[in-house]
């Protein structure tokens, strides 16, 4: 018994070190039985997922380089900015484990593909991309994939196209948007009309709709002229939680016969309740006071929450802290809506930074004489604290009244190029401008 013993023991070892040896130390071509693959790290893939994008099935002969491979298709798809892998060895073949960390994601937005709904190419993407939740990487074989799918709909529809895919920031946030074109499309915007019939009659609307209509169609387009022509008129007036859209396309006619190239686009818009000012509470501010702040934001409790001047007073408290040099600083408004008493209050948190000084000024383009005009112009000695406001005063002198800084001095240029280089550690401040 105990003969037998040692022997099975001896077999199991060997059994586990052959299986060893045949990743680690064989010729490359060596291969041994994988049992098990694990995942480690995903959030927002399941393991299934991630394991069949890694392109490996249990049970097949794998060695070095399918491990190798299979940890380049991970990486490759653009869903992770890491990928590990480990190995076991058991004496039946190899148990096989990633470890992760996922990608950013960002939106996906389809710019002119209007016979669609976003539903119907989610749906078609999914069925190449299980995972796919709204979100792509900005770049890998995912992304193409997701492409593809939208080929592949656009064909199964007898509307074989090229479809191409670009990162671009957001037309209605922050950040950035995988955005997806159909190539050479010729369609164009012919109808934008709106739920809410006050756009209707609005002069201001009227008199920009030349400015998209017959335009090519695209839904960036569209959604631009919303977030830039549409929706301050609401902000305005306290719709400070409007939505408008998405955008819909109400094709007519028959589905089977050629699509016109004409496209009618209506916009819902649900207004929401119109908000009144409450108050503002501020924190990390220590140059200036509440009460100076306040004063510049302009805003008293009880009035219409204009959505357009809350923005201004941001920009205000942001000019006065540059007229100290504080270039860098940084508000973060947080919005508290009272939905019973359609009141907003606002908590702002600033993050003042460090006050920067002036350097030097170096300008190129102009004769020595008319150089030392600019610098006798420019009120601020090296070493003092920089005002960008009087910064901007001597740009609007050059570009619209250059008389007050040159004189009669006979100066030719057409444009000013200018730019602030900011040195972190020295906290000072240069001035370029080149005369074109």
């Amino acid at each position: 018994m105990l003969r037998f013993l040692r022997a099975s023991v001896a077999w199991t070892f060997l059994l586990l070190l052959s299986a060893f040896l045949a990743i680690s130390q064989s010729p490359e071509n060596a291969t041994a039985p994988l049992k098990a693959v694990r995942a480690e790290g995903q959030k927002l893939l399941t393991e299934p997922q991630l394991v069949a994008l890694a392109g490996l099935e249990p049970g097949a002969p794998i060695g070095r380089k399918d491990l190798q491979a299979a940890a380049d298709r991970l990486v490759q798809t653009g869903l992770f900015s890491k990928v590990n892998y480990s190995f076991q060895t058991r004496a039946d073949g190899l148990a096989l484990t990633f470890n992760v960390e996922e990608g950013l994601r960002i939106p996906a937005y389809f710019d002119n593909v209007p016979w669609f709904a976003d539903t119907e190419i989610a749906d078609a993407i999914r069925k190449k991309l299980p995972f796919y939740d709204g979100a792509l990487p900005e770049a890998g074989t995912v992304v193409d994939q997701a492409a593809d799918a939208i080929n592949a709909l656009l064909t199964s529809r007898g509307m074989p196209a090229s479809v191409e895919h670009e990162v671009i920031a957001n037309p209605l946030g922050n950040g950035n948007v995988q955005a997806f074109r159909v190539q050479g499309a010729a369609m164009q915007i012919a109808k934008l009309e709106f739920s809410d019939p006050a756009l209707a009659s609005s002069k201001i609307i009227q008199q920009h709709l030349p400015e998209i209509l017959g335009k090519a169609y695209s839904r960036m387009t569209i959604d631009l002229f919303l977030s830039e022509q549409v929706k301050p008129l609401y902000l305005q007036r306290g719709y400070l939680r409007v939505k408008l859209g998405p955008p819909e396309v109400r094709l007519t006619g028959n589905p089977n016969e050629k699509l016109s190239d004409q496209i009618p686009v209506f916009v819902p818009v649900t207004p929401g309740p119109v908000y009144h000012w409450k108050d503002v509470q501020w924190s990390g501010n220590t140059l200036l006071s509440n009460f100076t702040i306040n004063d510049l934001l302009k805003a008293k409790p009880g009035n219409i929450a204009d959505g357009m001047g809350i923005e201004a007073g941001w920009d205000r408290v942001r000019e006065e802290y540059a007229r100290h040099g504080y270039l860098e600083v940084k508000l973060d408004p947080v919005a508290a809506f009272d939905e019973q008493a359609h009141t907003v209050a606002y908590t702002v948190n600033v993050h003042e930074g460090q006050p920067y000084k002036f350097g030097k000024m170096i300008l190129t383009g102009l004769s020595p004489v008319a150089e030392r005009r600019v610098r006798t112009a420019w009120p601020i000695a090296p070493g003092e604290i920089f005002d960008k406001i009087k910064f901007e005063e001597l740009l609007t002198n050059l570009q619209t009244h250059p008389q007050r800084v040159f004189g009669e001095l006979p100066v030719h240029f057409d444009q000013v190029g200018h730019w602030l280089q900011t040195d972190a550690t020295n906290l000072t401040v240069d001035i370029l401008l080149d005369f074109k």
